[in-house]
């Protein structure tokens, strides 16, 4: 992943930016890299990211752990079901341990598209990438399921009469209630050919499992909404609507690092550590 110098972007935020990129506004895959520790976010999304760790202050360990978890269940589906192609729905920038370096180290042949609707993201993976040719980025929006599986780009790398693995990590939780996100995720489940698998993160509010991680559930959602104008925290029974009528595999949707975590792998047990769920689903 090359810096900011490598991008010829002078120290000041904006300079020699793409006139698309709005440095004014902060973004949600920019937060997510400085959580990261990544060098591609600007002072608006510093000042989120730090308003975010006065309240949570292991929000950054919160976006570790989801990588880590992202590292896992990719290796799985690659190594253990042999899953060959990938499609990373809101994949945000670039960073260590990106999806297709995973599969890839699995089998080079692997083939990944990743998607999202920011265009820093897009200027950043076409240049990671400009050298791989079983991995392409396409900018298009995951409200938008039909015009995603249409995009001729993603049809040229994804065969969809061969099991795919559907990557839906941290990005339904950006999608509001009055946007039904539950019909989105069906758009997206219901064309993958039997044997594929979802694999998903997403904001968690316990509530009766752990009240105290329902308070700070609250709270967050509250900062999100107001500052990123998106994030929802959502119930047990929310989230398993997501999967539908695929069946989750073990340990089923549990906290991000309880699925499956290497030996040596840990994270204290907070009121944070019960606010981020995962899991990953196969379709019969």
């Amino acid at each position: 992943m090359s810096d900011r110098e490598d991008w010829n972007w002078a120290k000041s935020d904006d300079a020699g930016l793409p006139p698309e990129i709005d440095t004014s506004k902060p973004s949600i895959a920019r937060v997510y890299d400085f959580f990261l520790g990544g060098k591609d976010n600007f002072a608006v999304d510093r000042q989120i990211g730090e308003m975010t760790l006065s309240i949570v202050p292991d929000a950054k360990e919160a976006g570790q752990a989801n990588r880590r978890f992202l590292r896992r269940a990719v290796h799985y589906l690659a190594a253990e079901e042999g899953i060959r192609q990938f499609i990373d729905l809101g994949s945000g920038l670039p960073t260590q341990g990106n999806v297709h370096q995973i599969a890839q180290e699995v089998d080079p042949a692997a083939r990944v598209v990743y998607v999202d609707n920011d265009p820093i993201v897009l200027a950043h993976g076409r240049a990671l990438l400009a050298t791989n040719d079983t991995t392409t980025v396409i900018q298009a929006d995951v409200r938008e399921p039909e015009a995603i599986y249409a995009n001729a780009t993603l049809q040229r790398f994804i065969d969809f009469s061969e099991p795919v693995g559907l990557l839906l990590f941290s990005i339904l939780h950006h999608l509001n209630d009055d946007e039904d996100p539950w019909s989105i995720a069906a758009r997206l489940r219901d064309p993958l050919p039997s044997g594929s698998f979802l694999a998903m993160s997403n904001f968690f509010d316990a509530q009766d499992e752990h009240p105290e991680s329902h308070k700070q559930a609250e709270v967050m959602e509250k900062v999100f909404n107001e500052h990123l104008g998106t994030g929802r925290w959502r119930t047990r029974e929310e989230l398993m609507g997501f999967i539908g009528d695929f069946e989750l595999l073990e340990p089923g949707l549990v906290p991000l690092a309880d699925w499956r975590a290497d030996p040596g792998e840990s994270w204290e047990r907070s009121a944070t550590y019960y606010t981020f769920s995962g899991a990953v689903a196969r379709k019969p």
